[in-house]
């Protein structure tokens, strides 16, 4: 049996994961997963319920009970949280759910099940290569100058993007981190078409590897 094609991108804010995601899942018939999507559901959902985000344990539960769904725009507990998760309030919510051991731990687990039930995916996220899929066939790490990922998140702002990569950058449990094994891509001076040239070229070559 082949084995289902995993490509794991991670990165900071602003440094093109999910534009190069849409891309090579067109390329390859893959579908996407942006894992950060998952965290901010369960961050929209905390808040809708006005439950305290330091509170460590009733997070935990939150997500234990939660039903996600990414499949068709983002939905958890039946809620569409599509627009919400993009909000400022989620955005500066999320990187102290993501931080939740126990939230990670759920949502780990549901991002592999994710995989298996799509034969594979072109997965986005923080901790990808180095936690969530560490055998990926492909492990890519993009990043770009602070002001292109800036621009690139205008609608955010930079103080937003800073504090959220450096929350991220210095959490305990899975921190946004270069897996040893992930090609560094900086896509500052770079179109799509040159990332994603270079990228199919790699994972060829893991193909070949592989047969």
């Amino acid at each position: 049996m082949t084995k289902a094609l995993v490509i794991a991108i991670d990165g900071p804010a602003g440094s093109g994961k999910s534009t190069l995601g849409r891309a090579l899942a067109a390329r390859l018939n893959l579908q996407t997963l942006d894992t950060g999507a998952t965290y901010r559901a369960m961050a929209a959902l905390a808040l809708r319920r006005n439950i305290e985000l330091t509170n460590l344990d009733a997070i935990g539960a939150l997500a234990r009970s939660a039903v996600l769904d990414v499949d068709h725009g983002v939905r958890i507990d039946d809620i569409d949280v599509s627009e919400e998760i993009r909000s400022e309030a989620v955005n500066a919510a999320v990187s102290v759910v993501a931080a939740n051991a126990l939230v990670r731990s759920v949502l780990v687990a549901w991002q592999r099940d994710w995989a298996q039930r799509h034969g594979g995916g072109i997965i986005e996220g923080r901790d990808i290569g180095s936690v969530v899929f560490p055998d990926a066939a492909v492990k890519l790490y993009l990043t770009a100058r602070a002001e292109e990922r800036a621009k690139r998140r205008a609608e955010e702002g930079q103080e937003s993007i800073d504090r959220r990569d450096r929350l991220d950058s210095t959490r305990s449990t899975s921190p946004l981190t270069m897996a040893p094994d992930a090609h560094l891509i900086d896509t500052t001076e770079l179109s799509i078409d040159e990332v994603v040239s270079a990228v199919m070229a790699m994972i060829d070559v893991a193909r070949g590897a592989g047969r």
